[in-house]
């Protein structure tokens, strides 16, 4: 279940900062800073966490705020899809990550999976976008439209990053610990219906 102050605190910081954006009247844009830094005390107070730090991570941004959007490559080999398993909490999630200023969608999947895994991949198709507020239950900052993209691999050899401690793939029936903040279970089964039937209708919100 959502947890709803959070919600609405991300409203009051879209309103606030759409407000900072295209106000002209000085005492306007007075209003809609504090409003922006009622929005930040919010966040940590209710957190623990520092103020500079929420500040930077959830209302750094400038001109009118959006949600942000990450991208999450679905590579089958054998019936058993790729994962890698990630540093910063040991749990495991499909390739991927933030779509970066200049790439394509299929670009940016592409770069994760080489730089994440060492697999060169192609034949890019999409299999679904989720709001995540919808459909992960943990809470985040950020507003997050999540895009699945299938791939294919088509050269390169397996190899860890920075980012990543293993490399491998699982079957249906053998999902490693997820990391629920990229990818939950029942994503990860939408995945291996894709892959049983690649005429399924693509999933949407």
């Amino acid at each position: 279940m959502t947890i709803k102050w959070i919600d609405w605190v991300k409203q009051i910081q879209s309103i606030a900062q759409a407000g900072l954006t295209y106000s002209k009247d000085v005492y306007d844009i007075e209003r809609f800073q504090q409003l922006r830094d009622i929005s930040i005390s919010m966040m940590s107070h209710y957190t623990k966490t520092d103020w500079e730090v929420v500040e930077k991570l959830f209302a750094s941004e400038t001109g009118y705020q959006t949600p942000k959007v990450d991208i999450r490559a679905v590579v089958f080999q054998n019936e058993k899809l790729l994962f890698v398993k990630e540093k910063s909490d040991g749990k495991w999630a499909l390739p991927g990550g933030w779509a970066d200023v200049g790439y394509t969608p299929t670009e940016v999947a592409a770069k994760e999976v080489f730089e994440e895994t060492g697999y060169e991949v192609d034949h890019f198709k999409l299999l679904a976008i989720f709001d995540k507020e919808k459909h992960q239950p943990s809470p985040s900052a950020t507003h997050v439209y999540k895009i699945f993209i299938g791939c294919e691999i088509i050269g390169g050899e397996k190899k860890t990053s920075i980012e990543t401690e293993e490399v491998e793939f699982f079957g249906e029936n053998e999902l490693p610990n997820l990391s629920i903040a990229r990818n939950t279970e029942d994503q990860i089964k939408e995945m291996f219906a894709y892959m049983k039937d690649p005429q399924k209708e693509k999933l949407i919100d």
